[in-house]
């Protein structure tokens, strides 16, 4: 028998400071903070799509031994698209990247799915 994921959420949660909670309709709790969030945006310019240089990821080394210093990110604010994603407005200006439920499913950060996500 296979199990089936969802993709449909049940219910959202969000927290402008500590990020998003999604119960799924399959049982399944996600949650996602800020700087998960930041990292994992879809968008084509912090992915690297059409040839562009991809966003560095917070758990990134970083380029050189004098790391300036780096604010936090911040949610300012959150919106859903259609029936099928959640569009966030950072307060570094951004507000390009579309989370499908289905980007964040895939992404969702429990042990559970990180192992199955992780090559044998």
């Amino acid at each position: 028998m296979t199990t089936s994921i969802s993709t449909d959420p049940e219910h959202i949660a969000v927290s402008k400071s500590r990020g998003i909670e999604i119960d799924w309709k399959d049982g399944h709790h996600s949650s996602y903070g800020i700087q998960y969030l930041r990292d994992w945006c879809p968008c084509a310019g912090c992915t690297g799509a059409h040839g562009t240089e991809p966003r560095p990821k917070s758990t990134d080394k970083p380029a050189g031994p004098f790391q300036m210093y780096k604010p936090r990110e911040r949610m300012l604010g959150i919106e859903p698209v259609g029936n099928y994603a959640l569009r966030i407005k950072w307060a570094d200006g951004h507000d390009a990247g579309i989370y499908s439920y289905n980007h964040l499913r895939q992404i969702c950060p429990c042990t559970a799915c990180q192992a199955a996500r992780t090559p044998v």
